[in-house]
């Protein structure tokens, strides 16, 4: 073999060799024949071998070319679906993506983006690993995630952090005294069994100044990390929560009502990703469509 086999080379076998004709085979490529001509003298004089013979006004394959057809045809074939993987990647429908996420978002928000993000993209999976905030931000550090969506995040010089303050509102079981109020404050709630998040929390600490602000104490009840969990057991009855309103909206008709709190003790999310590690496409486009998706319930300069 006396140089490199090229591609076009092959393809141009192919084509003549399914058309037996150098003119019908150049059209079906998309170019002259005498370009085609010379790219089979090429390749001809690569393998060493005669490539065509011609018999009753057309060009068929050799015997030795018929060996080789099979695994022309399985490596044009190879070449065409990575050609079409590629273009999925450029056009962002393939590729696989890994978000790690506070639990209450694998259950609540994050699977109504990623069943729309999906939706056009059949190349594309997802791995959705759910964690508390500290496992989250050292899979960032090691760079083993896309994309984290986490809280209570004070920064880290290896992760790129965008932070998005989400609207809090007073949750309480339906039928509620709760339910005539227009905005619940902290007097509106003293006395009443409250579910809270856990008292190590910078949410917490912010819900205990607005209380502290009002004199009031918080009578809690239940103590659990998750918005999620507080929506639920304030649907069974149990007592009033002031969570994201995030989560809130998803239980509105389930036994839940809610209003808007005052002050404002909005839920600080954190949307982080790796700073050394290249993102994806895949990923930015993620990161976009997930941003967005937390405009309606963000906190405006108008409240």
């Amino acid at each position: 073999m006396s140089s490199t086999v090229r591609l076009r080379q092959l393809e141009a076998l192919a084509a003549v060799v399914e058309y037996g004709s150098m003119t019908r085979g150049a059209q079906a490529l998309g170019v002259s024949q005498p370009a085609v001509s010379r790219l089979l003298s090429d390749l001809g004089d690569s393998l060493g071998f005669q490539l065509l013979d011609r018999r009753d006004g057309r060009l068929v394959a050799t015997q030795e070319t018929r060996m080789l057809m099979p695994d022309i045809r399985r490596l044009l074939e190879m070449v065409d679906q990575l050609t079409e993987v590629s273009r999925n990647i450029t056009e962002k429908k393939a590729g696989h993506l890994r978000i790690a996420c506070l639990p209450g978002f694998a259950t609540s928000h994050l699977p109504e983006v990623v069943a729309g993000f999906l939706a056009d993209r059949p190349g594309v999976s997802i791995t959705i690993e759910p964690d508390r905030p500290e496992r989250i931000l050292e899979w960032m550090i090691g760079e083993q995630y896309d994309f984290g969506i986490t809280d209570g995040f004070e920064g880290h010089p290896a992760v790129e952090r965008e932070q998005v303050a989400i609207r809090s509102v007073c949750i309480f079981p339906e039928g509620s005294p709760l339910a005539a109020c227009d905005i619940i404050t902290p007097r509106d709630l003293a006395g009443q069994p409250l579910i809270h998040t856990r008292r190590d929390s910078s949410f917490f600490r912010d819900l205990s100044e607005a209380f502290l602000s009002q004199e009031v104490e918080i009578r809690g009840i239940v103590e659990t990390r998750q918005f999620t969990a507080a929506c639920e057991l304030a649907c069974h009855g149990i007592g009033a929560s002031v969570v994201s309103e995030l989560d809130a909206v998803r239980y509105v008709g389930r036994g839940l009502d809610f209003r808007p709190f005052a002050p404002a003790v909005p839920h600080h999310l954190s949307l982080v990703r790796p700073i050394l590690r290249k993102p994806s496409m895949i990923a930015l486009e993620f990161i976009e469509q997930f941003t967005a998706s937390l405009a309606p319930f963000a906190v405006t300069d108008k409240g």
